[in-house]
Parts: structure tokens; sequence; C-alpha cells
């Protein structure tokens, strides 16, 4: 009797590959297409972000008729180059770099730390960055005068940056040990040093004047009314890199997805992935903070809106998380100048209201995952 060609129980013949391991992979690239074609919207959505932005203000400057203008040969009026190019380019370009920055900063937290409701604040960034500025309000007039008057109207930025780091660098000292960094120390090292600075900087808070405390609240708030371009060329050189760097370790977040041994064997070097992901997020958020003051709800809304629209591949969801990080926050800004126009309403609050019901929706959408 001849022989019959040999199947399995599926009909499939031995050695060939599974057909879920098949459709797996379709579904992967399906999803990987439709990550690009999003990213190519997000591309045209910040641009419309960013003629808006120049576009609208309390000024009345029409950033169609300078360019119309400009490209007739004409000269363009100078309250209208001084509103453009000293005002408002220098306010979207910054509000381009914090939205990056944050966004970013959210999608490396929650890829490392394997939990969606994971943000930069976790690592103790923003509460260190809180703690310089407010220091830097109150007590700048300790400072020796050559130095003050070098520093000047970047005291608060600089102070803001250094107080991240340092955060950061206490961080590495408490979760670090025999050269292995524990997410679960980190996580838990970042709340108590979160409430540490905190502390302080309540203690700092109530020996502050009438004025200071004002200065206080509305740098609390965040605003990027203070736009300027030195402080953007500086906030800018800290971001960007750290934002190129970003798509490097995304196909360590992804093997971390499936945990920490499985990452080991599928030869993913765990600590240098953890390490590079804490001074990225730490360098990005910090200098967002010190331009910005703060600003939250990005980092954790920009990554849950890509993996519902994309999937959770870090390959994809970096990038697409940079454009909608900027689009998004260029758009709190133009609603926090025109909704109390000609007055301007501190971003942050704009940002909170928005990101506030969304932020409840997540948590109660992983109710049974975290046990809650």
């Amino acid at each position: 009797m001849a022989a019959m060609t040999a199947t399995d129980t599926a009909g499939q013949r031995p050695g060939a590959p599974d057909r879920s391991e098949i459709g797996a992979v379709l579904h992967q690239g399906d999803r990987r297409q439709r990550a690009r074609r999003l990213r190519l919207v997000l591309i045209a959505v910040l641009a419309v972000c960013v003629a808006a932005s120049l576009a609208i203000g309390a000024a009345g400057t029409s950033l169609w008729a300078a360019l119309w203008d400009g490209l007739r040969g004409q000269e363009v009026a100078l309250a209208d180059r001084i509103v453009l190019w000293q005002i408002r380019l220098p306010r979207t370009l910054m509000g381009m770099g914090v939205g990056a920055a944050l966004a970013v900063s959210g999608a490396l937290m929650q890829g490392l730390f394997r939990n969606p409701l994971a943000d930069p604040g976790i690592v103790g960034v923003g509460a260190g960055a809180s703690l310089g500025a407010i220091a830097a309000i109150l007590l700048s007039g300790l400072l020796p005068a050559g130095l003050a008057a070098a520093m000047g109207i970047y005291t608060v930025p600089i102070a803001a940056f250094v107080g991240s780091w340092i955060n950061t660098m206490l961080l590495y000292r408490v979760a670090t040990r025999a050269g292995r960094t524990s997410v679960a120390v980190m996580l838990l090292a970042g709340i108590a040093l979160g409430a540490l600075t905190g502390a302080v900087s309540g203690v700092l808070i109530y020996m502050a004047d009438d004025n200071q405390l004002r200065d206080l609240t509305f740098w609390g708030m965040g605003s990027l009314a203070g736009a300027t371009w030195t402080k953007v060329a500086t906030g800018l050189a800290v971001i960007v890199p750290a934002l190129l760097a970003a798509p490097a370790l995304a196909r360590g977040l992804n093997a971390l997805a499936l945990g920490e041994a499985a990452a080991y064997h599928l030869g993913i070097r765990i600590q240098r992935v953890k390490n590079l992901a804490i001074l990225a997020v730490a360098a990005a958020t910090g200098a967002a903070v010190a331009m910005s003051g703060g600003i939250g709800f990005i980092g954790i809304v920009v990554p849950h809106l890509l993996r519902l629209a994309s999937g959770p591949d870090h390959r994809e969801l970096l990038p697409n998380a940079a454009l909608l990080g900027a689009s998004l926050l260029l758009l709190a800004d133009i609603i926090s100048r025109v909704i109390i126009a000609p007055s301007e309403l501190p971003i942050g609050i704009v940002t909170a209201v928005l990101g506030g019901p969304f932020f409840l929706w997540i948590l109660l959408r992983q109710r049974g995952v975290l046990d809650l």
C-alpha cells in the first residue's frame, strides 16, 4: 500500500511554519504599515499645528500677509517681524521640543517599567527640577553678584535642569547594586525621592514672600510664554540628542515586554538598555521642565493613543510619539492663548483638563491588570 504523505492533525507538512506564527507575522507587518501611514498623517498634523501656532496670537499679526509680502519682494513691517521672529517662532520651537521630549520620555518609561501608567515623573525628574527652580527663585539673592549677573534670566532653567540630574543620580545610587538596576527598587525609590524633594520644596515655599509665591505658582503651572532664542537653543541642545538616541532602544524595549529573562536569552544587554533609557528620560524631561515649567499628562496620553492606533512596537511608537507630543502641546498652547485672550491661561492647566479624564479612563481599563 502506497505510503500517504505525512501530515499533522491540521493538514500541515512536518517542518512547515505553524499557521498561527504566519498569522502573527502578517499581523505584525500590517501594524507596522499602519504605523507608517499614521506617521505621514502625524507629520501633516504637526505642519498644520506649526502654521496655526505662528498665525494665532493676541498681537493680531498675520503670518500669511507677512509671507505674501515677502514673496512679492516687499519689506515686512517691523512689528510683524518682531512678533513672528522673536516671539512666535521660538515659542513654537519650544513647544515642539517640550512636547516631543515629554511624549518620548513617557513611551520609554512605560516600555522600561512594562507598566502603562508609568510616567517620567516616576523617577523623580520632575520633582528634582521643581526643587531646583524653587530654590533658584527664592535663593538667587544669595548667589555671588558676578555669578548671578552671568546667569541672568537663565538662573531658573539651569537650576531646574541641575535639580533633575541630581535626583536621577541619587536614584541610580539607590536602585543599582553590583552593576544591576532593579526596576522595582527604582520605582519605589523614585516615589520616595519625589516625596522628599516635595517636602524640601514645601519648606522653601513656606519661606517665600508674596511676589515669590506668584512666580512659583505660574512656573508650576507651566507656560511657553518665556521662550527666547537662547533658551530654545540651550534646551534643544539637550533634548534633540536624547530624542535621536531613543530609537536605538526600541529593540531592547520590545524584548523587555516579554520579561527580563526572555530578553536576556534574546541577546539583549538589559542593564545597558535600562541605563540608556533612564539617561535619555532624565536629559529630555529635565530640559523640558527647565524650559517650560510643570506640564503634565503628555507622557501618559500620547503613548496610549498611539498604542491604540498602531500597536506597541517601539520602532514605530517612539518616532510617532515625538510627532504627536509636539502637535498636542502646540494645540494646548494655542488654546491657552485664545481661550481668555488677550490674557493667557497657563498651559499646564489646559493639559491637565484634557489629560486628567483620559488618565482616569486608562486607570479604569487597567483595573483588572493592576488588581485595583
